[in-house]
């Protein structure tokens, strides 16, 4: 919120500088994200007459003015704006002036006439166009006759460009904040002052009509409403706001459009109560209804935009048409217009929870709907409302009807909390009394009731962000002075900080793909729900967002490989042609249908195209294959030294990847994940060249038994070799082959080496010839011919027995 400097010093003598203020504030209640005072920079700008306006002889837009701005001699102007006219108060930038962005102004000529100035707009001078009144947007700005400008002096103080603005961001939880009556409390007890509230009263006369003959409201939603009042002003004139009034709206941000919006806006900044005006002789049925109304119905909005509906946004209906989206936007059809001469304000108090989702479905978060998210002080509801009819009635020149209507009284509901001295000074580490304890709840504006030592806080409802003993700690260390609080070391025994063991195994994992030449990248958790289904290692239902940002971002992901591609694709679109990168991160499964949260699954991934060896003067770039990649993922889970063994099956079941070249990865009989290329279609829709991929279940791993690591000693004896050759049938694979090798091999087979694979020429069809090297070795002795020659029988034989192999 952007809280005026000088509106706070209206509550209470501030002789605090502005900074100074803002860093108590931000160390105290809220962060504070600027200070800014609008006259900063700029020089020389005063106000203007126009004492003469005559077209320029050499121009079709442009005009001469003759302009007074308090010398003896009025100074010329050429003047480009739309708007501009004689007899008019105006911006001049001087000669030597400097306006917005530091821009200087110059004596020059325009079309051969002299121009020693420039009339400005609002924007030039600083000002954001969205808080420019509509009808100067596009022209100069020019003072209402209220303004009491006068030729030749500053402009400075008129447009309260000399005020100082501390704009804070306020919490969820300090709602309160959201007003500038929040900040008066706030800043009162900070500094110990107490805050003067000018709250005006209404003021009518018996003479009025009977607002429940002009009225009536219902409340369909009985839940969702906790406090609805209406008020009436009669035979109003629609004009501009008082000039005082306008310029305190757009230095709090907000655009001024006429007397009674205006109003509405300023109760809102006062108090922080929202209002909402409707044309009362729009209305169609003199009956309100708060409920909802069927979905997909239409309905047009203030901004001209015509929105859909959802049958669980709160409406305001006449009868039974729709005219203002409850506590978001009113609608078009009943706004305040230049013909409105009867007007009904509304103070109400929704459900916030209600108009949070209205406001992100329909992406409207306007200023009414952030304080109704957050919360309003219900007692004053009808303060603010009387207030708004009352000076509807000055400024419109009409006439308040002497009641109000309320079909939901506000129920200000104040709150006791209780809790002890020597709580306090324990929880904060401080050594405060009774007295000054008491003293800093009385700053807070706190009902306290002492009994020996026990504080019953009653807390007003404008604080409605606290219930418990905690958060009257909370305030008590705010008001104390965070900064006042001893500086101490927690007690407890102290213990060596190290890392658990799968952090131990995740950064180890990392290290070996980054040091296999991978680079770690980091995928958004949501994608499309057609990505989220691809390369699923599990069967689970996708998790869909509510309220998602965009269809690309609309479900959780249940594969880090989609969003690794996306990556590949990005690079090579930029001809980044050797990309290798891994992804360790958490996937999202939903097994059950009515499974409200996803279960999170930690996830590993890589995928690499192009080259894992850069063209050297020495050697060619070497595409990347099959082999590469299994042999990174070999060494990776190598390295984790699993209890159970470590297997490669070839699957040519998985959509998404080539059906030759993809195989699970196994750990015992578990698959934990799978590697391959990516098919050849799936790689086309993602605009990729050739890439291989795997998947890990990273959690699985994680949870595995694993041996303790050791180490053997190298054998000082030497290794015996024999080699073997196979006609065997071209179904069977390498891990079948060393299975049964390893299953009938005795305790001094050292290693299998396949070096040969035939197929062709005087082979059958059918066949295929394998050679393999057979190493044996003893670690604690020589091993003799006739020790090797048994063992490598035997294996021969196990391979005659279980593929019917031929010895070649």
């Amino acid at each position: 919120m952007k809280v005026s400097y000088n509106w706070l010093k209206e509550y209470f003598d501030l002789d605090v500088a502005p900074k100074v203020l803002a860093e108590k504030i931000e160390r105290t209640a809220v962060e504070v994200d600027d200070v800014t005072r609008a006259e900063d920079g700029l020089k020389k700008i005063v106000v203007g007459y126009t004492l003469d306006v005559k077209p320029h002889p050499d121009s079709d837009h442009l005009n001469i003015c003759q302009v007074d701005v308090g010398e003896e001699e009025p100074i010329q102007i050429v003047c480009g704006a739309p708007n501009v006219a004689k007899g008019q108060y105006v911006i001049v930038a001087m000669h030597g002036a400097r306006i917005k962005d530091n821009v200087k102004i110059k004596r020059s000529k325009m079309r051969g006439q002299q121009s020693n100035g420039m009339i400005c707009a609002l924007q030039e001078i600083g000002f954001d166009e969205k808080v420019v009144p509509k009808e100067f947007v596009n022209g100069i700005y020019v003072f209402p006759e209220d303004s009491q400008v006068k030729p030749g002096e500053p402009v400075y103080h008129y447009l309260g460009m000399d005020d100082d603005v501390i704009d804070t961001s306020v919490t969820p939880n300090r709602g309160d904040l959201f007003s500038m009556d929040g900040n008066a409390y706030e800043i009162g007890a900070i500094y110990d002052k107490q805050p003067v509230f000018n709250h005006r009263k209404l003021q009518t006369t018996d003479d009025t009509a009977d607002i429940n003959q002009l009225l009536e409201i219902k409340v369909d939603a009985p839940a969702d409403v906790l406090a609805y009042q209406m008020g009436i002003v009669q035979n109003v004139k629609i004009e501009p706001s008082p000039f005082w009034l306008q310029v305190r709206l757009m230095t709090a941000g907000v655009r001024p459009i006429n007397n009674v919006v205006d109003i509405t806006n300023y109760i809102m900044l006062k108090y922080g109560q929202p209002l909402h005006a409707f044309d009362y002789d729009k209305l169609q049925a003199k009956e309100i209804h708060v409920g909802y109304s069927p979905a997909k119905t239409k309905f047009t909005t203030l901004d001209g935009e015509k929105r859909e509906l959802r049958a669980t946004d709160l409406m305001i209906k006449d009868g039974t048409r729709d005219i203002a989206m409850a506590g978001v936007m009113g609608g078009l059809d009943t706004e305040i217009s230049n013909e409105t001469r009867t007007v009904v304000i509304e103070s109400a108090i929704f459900d916030p929870i209600k108009i949070r989702k209205t406001a992100r479905y329909h992406v409207l978060h306007s200023e009414a709907s952030m304080r109704f998210e957050r919360g309003i002080n219900p007692a004053t509801v009808t303060e603010a409302l009387n207030e708004a009819l009352e000076l509807t009635a000055e400024f419109g020149q009409g006439k308040a009807v002497a009641q109000h209507l309320s079909a939901v009284d506000p129920q200000p509901q104040p709150v006791e909390v209780t809790l002890d001295l020597s709580r306090i000074n324990h929880v904060l580490g401080t050594s405060l009394s009774t007295k000054e304890v008491t003293d800093i709840l009385a700053r807070l504006q706190f009902e306290v009731q002492l009994t020996d030592e026990t504080f019953v806080v009653t807390v007003p409802a404008r604080r409605w962000d606290i219930h418990i003993p905690a958060d009257i700690l909370e305030e008590i260390a705010r008001i104390y002075g965070y900064d006042n609080l001893p500086s101490t070391l927690p007690t407890g025994s102290t213990t060596i900080g190290r890392l658990t063991t799968s952090q131990q195994v995740i950064r180890g994992v990392r290290s070996i793909l980054q040091g296999s030449g991978l680079n770690q990248a980091m995928s958004y958790g949501l994608t499309t729900t057609e990505k989220a289904k691809m390369f699923m290692t599990q069967s689970s239902k996708e998790t869909s967002l509510a309220f998602p940002m965009s269809q690309d971002h609309a479900v959780l992901r249940m594969n880090l490989i989609s969003g690794l591609l996306d990556d590949v694709a990005y690079n090579v679109a930029r001809k980044e042609m050797n990309v290798a990168l891994y992804e360790q991160g958490r996937v999202f499964y939903r097994t059950e249908t009515d499974q409200v949260r996803p279960t999170e699954v930690e996830h590993l991934a890589g995928a690499v195209t192009g080259s894992l060896v850069p063209k050297s003067w020495y050697g060619k770039e070497v595409p990347v294959d099959f082999y590469q990649l299994k042999g990174i993922v070999s060494l990776l889970l190598h390295d984790l030294n699993f209890e159970a063994p470590v297997t490669y099956v070839a699957n040519e079941t998985r959509a998404e990847m080539h059906p030759g070249r993809t195989a699970d990865i196994l750990l015992g009989d578990q698959v934990i994940g799978f590697i391959g290329q990516v098919h050849p279609q799936i790689a086309k829709q993602f605009k990729i060249p050739v890439t291989y991929v795997f998947e890990l279940d990273l959690q699985a791993i994680l949870a595995a038994p694993k041996q303790i690591q050791h180490y053997d000693a190298i054998s000082k004896y030497p290794a015996i070799t024999r080699d073997v050759a196979l006609l065997i049938d071209k179904r069977v694979t390498h891990t079948e082959i060393v299975t049964a090798l390893r299953a009938k091999a005795n305790k001094h087979l050292e290693n299998i080496q396949l070096f040969d694979v035939y197929e062709g020429a005087h082979i059958p069809e059918g066949k295929k010839s394998v050679a393999y090297t057979l190493t044996y070795r003893d670690k604690h002795n020589t091993l003799t011919e006739d020790e090797v020659n048994a063992e490598f029988d035997h294996a021969v034989q196990a391979l005659k027995e279980t593929f019917n192999a031929e010895i070649r």
